[in-house]
């Protein structure tokens, strides 16, 4: 599992990126989760301490936005910190399905945004609302809209997406299930939602 993991970030930085998104691969305990629906089922996990000491090629001025699952918020705060960034906002995910939980059935996941350096929010014009509603479809996949909307706030900055699963025009990515022969184009939200 190891091994695979070392392809996620390259050991010589070619790029400083002024945006990263990313959704690391969590590690649930596995005590609390039943044999069948462990998520190394469907992908390999790291341990909280190999995600924190990530070395992650940030620009001094840089933007965070980075998934985590509503069990593991305070996690995903330390690894925010310990990649040096300072935590922002949130948005909710709700995924207008209902899924697993012990406390609560999951039916969100959360966006922490953490900033480094002197950057800005986005233009004002642009903002969504907090909680952001859209479907879920296959198990872990995020949204495309979110990196749409993240391509519009910042049309000019520098973008990697980390633990990537696909490719897209005008973001680098870094994953050992990203494939860098096909890439999709995301288009602009706005003519999709006038489409």
């Amino acid at each position: 599992m190891k091994q695979q993991q070392q392809l996620l970030v390259p050991k010589k930085r070619l790029n400083m990126y002024d945006i990263i998104y990313a959704d690391p691969p969590w590690r649930y305990d596995s005590n609390t989760v039943p044999p069948n629906r462990r998520i190394e089922n469907h992908y390999s996990t790291m341990e909280l301490d190999e995600i924190k000491n990530m070395s992650i090629p940030a620009s001094d001025n840089c933007i965070l936005y980075l998934w985590s699952p509503a069990p593991l918020v305070l996690q995903a705060l330390g690894v925010l910190s310990a990649w040096g960034f300072t935590y922002k906002a949130q948005m909710v995910w709700d995924k207008k399905k209902m899924g697993m939980g012990y406390w609560f059935r999951g039916q969100h996941e959360v966006l922490l945004v953490g900033v480094k350096g002197d950057v800005s929010a986005p233009p004002q014009g642009k903002r969504i609302r907090s909680v952001y509603r859209e479907t879920r479809t296959h198990h872990s996949k995020k949204p495309d809209s979110i990196r749409r909307l993240i391509d519009e706030w910042y049309p000019d900055k520098s973008k990697l997406e980390l633990f990537a699963r696909a490719t897209f025009m005008g973001w680098d990515v870094y994953g050992n299930e990203a494939s860098t022969f096909k890439q999709t184009y995301l288009g602009n939200i706005r003519e999709e939602a006038s489409g």
